[in-house]
């Protein structure tokens, strides 16, 4: 197939059509800079135009005419994800969803609403109603609840709700085909799972039905110990405390918050470690029993309470992967890590902070997996070179410290290493010539890949 774009580009030029060369490269970027690794590979595609349809009708309309033309269609929300989901490797459209950001209804447990509409947007909409989103990025102030649910897996709420793809947490996700003639389908239940994830390579969401919670005025909470150790048990007790409703766990490994944690440094002394909470407020006085019987640990900030000449903002901001960016602002050559600690989850800390040292400082999230309480974390990596993160990632993995790889743009070696065969199965139903954000589903291109190295897209558009 040879892609037609001025064909393409002229059949849509009554849309809201951006062809500014500037623009257009600054909308075909994401956060991949976060890995050096996708940096080097990344840092040079854009898109040939961007298209951002204002409804279901003009997106199903992009896509016709692009599958006609042969035209590759990468889409995005805000590019706040940091895997390189939004980058355009072969050119083409991108599909700007921004228009669609409506809210359109909200009833006892759950929204409605496009996939463009800000998290933040979202969450203040329904926070009129008493009730909140259960699940949102630290990126909640710029990034959509469609890229959220297309690239995303957890964060703030994951310590009470789990996964995204975690049955219940999406009721019902409604997406376009591209084909000759898109089809508009539905998808519940069981079917969730072929789309959701998927970094639209199988599917453009136009409309979520998604569950809510009751909402509440959480309290921010920092909490320093000197000991590690006693730092990671007194959040994953925390979290394991049923009657205690908590949103957001955090530990950063000394010297995070000194070095990086600019409004905390003056509040927190050297050496020690940083404890980051959202708590309910019915649940404070509980809370504050449970941290006295806690040898060492003090509480250095309440946003309920506490008069910091600077004020921190919200907590959950310096968790997930805003750790890493508040990091990348003072040092550039920090990277990350996504590991997910299981079965002896202290020892393996242990072995890795005995093995790394100051290379690789934890950061975890607590977060509940089949009903049980355990850790990703997101950790700072010191980048020297390639190789060296590919070591320190393969010493992780022997250690059966799973590693989801945020130094990969597919969506295969950023999971398990293994196809989804129901997400691939819909691609070959509502993909049919691959269009579909290309090069990011191992599986399709390259079905015998055995993981032994970084998989690279043969047609990825070339440096010029």
């Amino acid at each position: 197939m040879t892609a037609n774009i001025d064909a393409a580009r002229k059949a849509l030029s009554h849309l809201d059509l951006d062809e500014n060369p500037v623009s257009i490269k600054a909308k075909s970027r994401d956060f991949f800079w976060y890995s050096p690794i996708l940096k080097a590979r990344l840092d040079h595609l854009t898109a040939d135009f961007v298209v951002a349809p204002r409804t279901e009708a003009e997106v199903i309309e992009v896509l016709r005419v692009c599958y006609a033309h042969d035209v590759p269609v990468t889409v995005r929300g805000a590019g706040t994800g940091n895997y390189g989901q939004a980058m355009p490797l072969a050119g083409g459209c991108v599909l700007h969803l921004k228009h669609l950001d409506r809210v359109r209804e909200i009833h006892p447990g759950r929204v409605i609403c496009e996939p463009g509409v800000l998290l933040k947007d979202l969450d203040t909409e329904c926070n009129e109603t008493g009730q909140e989103i259960r699940l949102y990025s630290s990126t909640w102030a710029t990034a959509t609840i469609g890229g959220f649910i297309a690239g995303g897996s957890g964060g703030v709420g994951s310590v009470r709700w789990g996964q995204l793809r975690d049955l219940g947490n999406i009721i019902r996700l409604r997406v376009v085909t591209m084909e000759a003639e898109p089809r508009v389908l539905e998808f519940r239940g069981e079917e969730l799972a072929r789309v959701s994830h998927a970094y639209g390579t199988n599917g453009i969401i136009t409309e979520l039905e998604l569950p809510l919670a009751p909402a509440y005025a959480w309290v921010g909470i920092f909490v320093a110990m000197a000991d590690f150790d006693a730092a990671a048990r007194f959040a994953f007790d925390l979290a394991n405390e049923d009657g205690i409703l908590i949103k957001l766990a955090s530990v950063y490994e000394a010297p995070t918050a000194q070095d990086y944690f600019q409004r905390v440094k003056p509040h927190i002394a050297d050496g020690e470690h940083l404890i980051g909470l959202m708590v309910a407020p019915h649940a404070m006085d509980a809370f504050e029993v449970f941290t006295a019987r806690r040898a060492g640990a003090r509480i250095i900030y309440r946003s309920d309470a506490s008069d910091w000449t600077r004020d921190p903002g919200p907590v959950f901001e310096y968790g997930w992967n805003h750790t890493t960016l508040r990091a990348l602002k003072v040092d550039p050559s920090i990277t990350y890590l996504q590991v997910l600690y299981t079965g002896e989850i202290f020892a393996k800390m242990a072995k890795m902070r005995a093995l790394f040292g100051q290379e690789v400082l934890q950061h975890l999230e607590a977060i509940r997996v089949q009903g049980q309480i355990t850790f990703a974390s997101l950790s700072l990596v010191k980048f020297t070179t390639e190789e060296r993160l590919e070591e320190i990632v393969r010493l992780h993995e022997a250690h059966d410290c799973f590693v989801f790889n945020p130094h990969r743009y597919t969506l295969e070696e950023g999971g398990r290493q293994h196809r989804d065969e129901s997400q691939l199965a819909f691609k070959r139903e509502a993909d049919p010539k691959g269009l579909l954000n290309p090069g990011k589903m191992i599986g399709w291109d390259d079905p015998q890949f055995d993981y032994s190295g970084i998989w690279q897209y043969p047609k990825m558009r070339a440096a010029e």
